[in-house]
Formats: structure tokens, C-alpha cells, sequence
């Protein structure tokens, strides 16, 4: 039997044994590596002390063909990976001065001197690979000893993510012996264990293929991987049961190809040369925010509009005070209300209102935190949905605004051709 290509990945920080940092890096390479179809077969995280950083290595090398090291390349005091490495390797270290040249050209374009301790970042493995960093001064290497492979990476997400798919991946395409596919579908407005009831008789029988449902605040994703040695046959695996799935569970289902609801949201606009604005009081801009997050979204968003308070809500969006005296601000009228005066203001196709409990404090017996009222105000009329959240204050905030953009692609997926729609 073949021996399996080992795969270990060694986080190096002391942060990343807080709770305060998270390592995501390693699940992005993950990710990647699964596609190829290798498997990650340990995950080490290490912090900023020589001696357990230089166990940690030996331990990598000892136990694995490849060992991916991430972190401490920068040129403070603790950054000392490439140095534990090259202790543990038995190899020397050596001064590169096309290295140090552009680190000091990227700081000059910065209209900065390059302080002197970053000249240690300009020192390799005798023998390995330079792999560029356009976006930081801590280069990347690749070192192979024969026995071993290593792949030296810099922390930040943003650099690490481009130089591991651009220099990385490409060296280890000799070693994918199978094909994985991967399909990801996002569902909102049910429940996780609503969904497993519904599917349960879908799950694959085909060991090649796994099915996981996660929970996410505002939305259920359910991902599927195949494995083949055929790179079409794991394809269509996943393709097969992903339709089955997709048809049960209808327009709950907002995303297959990995978009979020904002972007869903943000194409249907666009599609239908459509536009949208948003009042929000407990969101606090959130809403605007997640939609402007996308790029060209000035296409089809027009204004949002924070009127956290009674007194913005009646100057900006012309809302009766006696209308909130009557209902109260956490209510299906004066949401309703949002979301026509933003409209009426911006001259959009549709308007978002957005009013609720947010907590941890202000929630009564009749009107508990996490009450959200939400209304959607369009040429046909206004439509005004209530929900209680449960969760802390960002938890509830987020799925209000996620309930809101579902509440606007439902509408726009069901509703008449926009030419026979009243305009007026």
C-alpha cells in the first residue's frame, strides 16, 4: 500500500493561544490543500518561546513528508522562526541582498526609512526557494532536504493566502493521487435541525462523499465533498445530491456558488436595473454597511440612513410623532413607516426599515431584547415581518440585517416582471 503524503501545519504566535486571536489561516490552507486532495493530518500551534517552537518543528518533521510553517517572520524580537528552523534543520542562514533591496524600495515608496531590525528579514535558508511578498516585507521559502519539504509563510492573512496559492499549491500538484469537489450551499430562514429533517434521506450512501451541515448566526450552510480519481466523476457527485438538496429545500436556499445574501441581493438589483435604501435604528448601519461592502454596489443603492433616535426617525424619514407615541419604536407600524420615508427620500424601488431591541438592556414582558420589526416598502405596498433574536447584541444586530436583505430577495425572486409592475 502506498504510503499517504503527511501534511502538517505549525501557527506560530502566542496570540493564537488567547482568546483574543483566532488561527483562520489554517483552515484557508486546509481548504486548499482538500481540493487537491491531501489531507492535513496534524495542526500545531506554537507560541513565541524558542525551545517549544524548536520541539514543535522537530516533531513536525519527524512525523510528516511536509511541514507548513506560519508566523514569526516578522522583525521584532520575537519573530525568530527562521532561525528556530534553521537550528532544528542544521542549515545555515544567509544574507540576501536583492531581498533587503526591496524591502528598503517598499518603505521609500511609503515615504519611509527602513528601520535597521528589518534587515533580519533578508536572511534565508542556505539552499531554499524565495517565494515573493508583494504584500509585506517577510518573503516565504521553500525548502527541500529531501526527507522533508517546508514551506516557510508570513502570518498576516493577506499575505499568506496569495503566496500559498500562487507558489505553494503549484509545487504540490505532483502529489494529488485523487480529485475533490466541493459545493456549498447557504440556506436562511430555518432552522438546523428543521433542514436535517428534511434531508435526512438525502444524505450520501457513497462513502466518497461527505455531507456536513453548519450552524451560522443568520444562516445554515451545507457542504458537500467529493473524491475521485477523476476529477468530472467528484464533480458530478456533489452536483447530484447539491440539486436534490436545493430542490427540497426551494428559496431557502440564497447561494450555491459561495456568494453571500449580500451579493445575491446587490446582483438581483443590478439584473433588474432596480434600487434599494435603508433606515435603520437598532442595526446602526450595519445593513448599509454589509451592502456597500460589495464593490459596485453604488449601482443600485442609493442612501441609508441611521435615525437611531425618535427625533431623527420624525425629522429624516417624516414619521408621525403620534405614530410612535401610539405603537412604540420597536413596532410593525413605525418600521413600516422607515421604510416608506427612506424610500419616498432616496426615490429607490424598494426601502429597508429596521427598528428593534438590540439589548443586553431595554426589553420589557411585551417587547423582549432581540425583538426586531422589520418592513420592506415597495410600488406594490409594504410588507412588515416581526422576529426575536436570540444572542448577544452583535449576534442579534447581524441576524436583523440578515433577515432584512432575505426579506428583499424573496420578494424580488417572487415577484412580477418589473415591466408590469405599477411604477408609479
Amino acid at each position: 500500500m502506498e504510503k499517504p503524503f503527511r501534511i502538517e501545519i505549525l501557527a506560530v504566535g502566542s496570540e493564537l493561544l488567547t482568546p483574543f486571536f483566532t488561527d483562520t489561516n489554517s483552515l484557508y490552507l486546509t481548504e486548499k490543500l482538500n481540493d487537491l486532495g491531501l489531507d492535513v493530518s496534524f495542526k500545531t500551534i506554537a507560541g513565541d518561546d524558542w525551545d517549544l517552537l524548536a520541539t514543535a518543528a522537530a516533531d513536525g518533521l519527524n512525523r510528516t513528508d511536509l511541514l507548513i510553517v506560519m508566523g514569526g517572520l516578522g522583525p521584532t524580537r520575537d519573530d525568530f522562526t527562521r532561525e528556530v528552523l534553521a537550528a532544528v534543520l542544521g542549515i545555515k542562514l544567509e544574507f540576501k541582498r536583492d531581498i533587503y533591496r526591496t524591502m528598503e524600495k517598499r518603505f521609500k515608496v511609503r515615504g519611509m526609512e527602513m528601520p535597521h531590525i528589518n534587515k533580519k528579514q533578508a536572511y534565508v535558508f542556505k539552499g531554499a526557494d524565495i517565494l515573493p511578498n508583494p504584500n509585506g516585507t517577510a518573503c516565504g521559502q521553500w525548502l527541500d532536504t529531501g526527507a522533508h519539504k517546508i514551506a516557510l509563510l508570513p502570518g498576516p492573512p493577506h499575505e499568506i493566502k496569495p503566496m500559498f496559492d500562487n507558489f505553494v499549491l503549484p509545487r504540490l500538484a505532483a502529489y494529488r493521487t485523487i480529485s475533490a469537489s466541493r459545493l456549498v450551499l447557504k440556506i436562511t430562514g430555518m432552522t438546523e435541525s428543521h433542514i436535517e429533517t428534511l434531508i435526512e434521506d438525502l444524505y450520501p450512501k457513497d462513502e466518497s462523499v461527505r455531507l456536513t451541515i453548519l450552524a451560522k448566526p443568520g444562516q445554515i450552510e451545507i457542504h458537500l465533498t467529493g473524491k475521485s480519481k477523476n476529477a468530472q466523476k467528484a464533480e458530478e457527485k456533489v452536483q447530484k445530491i447539491g440539486d436534490l438538496i436545493s430542490r427540497r429545500l426551494g428559496e431557502n436556499v440564497f447561494s450555491t456558488g459561495g456568494e453571500s445574501l449580500e451579493e445575491v441581493v446587490g446582483t438581483l438589483l443590478r439584473v433588474r436595473k432596480e434600487t434599494l435604501a435603508a433606515a435603520e435604528s437598532c442595526t446602526g448601519g450595519l445593513l448599509s454597511h454589509r451592502l456597500t461592502n460589495i464593490p459596485g454596489s453604488s449601482d443600485y443603492f442609493l442612501m441609508g440612513a441611521v435615525t437611531y433616535s425618535n427625533s431623527a426617525k420624525i425629522a429624516l424619514l417624516d414619521i408621525p410623532a403620534q405614530l410612535i407615541e401610539r405603537h412604540g419604536a420597536v413596532s410593525l407600524p413605525v418600521a413600516s413607516a422607515m421604510a416608506e420615508g427612506i424610500r419616498k427620500t432616496a426615490g429607490a424601488d424598494y426601502g429597508l426599515g429596521i427598528t428593534g431591541i438590540a439589548g443586553p438592556g431595554g426589553g420589557t414582558t411585551a417587547k423582549p431584547v432581540g425583538l426586531v420589526c422589520i418592513a420592506l416598502a415597495m410600488s406594490l405596498g409594504t410588507e412588515a415581518e416581526s422576529r426575536i433574536f436570540l444572542g448577544p447584541r452583535e449576534k442579534i444586530k447581524f441576524q436583523a440585517s440578515q433577515k432584512a436583505l432575505d426579506m428583499l430577495r424573496r420578494r424580488i425572486q417572487t415577484s412580477i416582471p418589473k415591466d408590469s409592475k405599477d411604477t408609479s
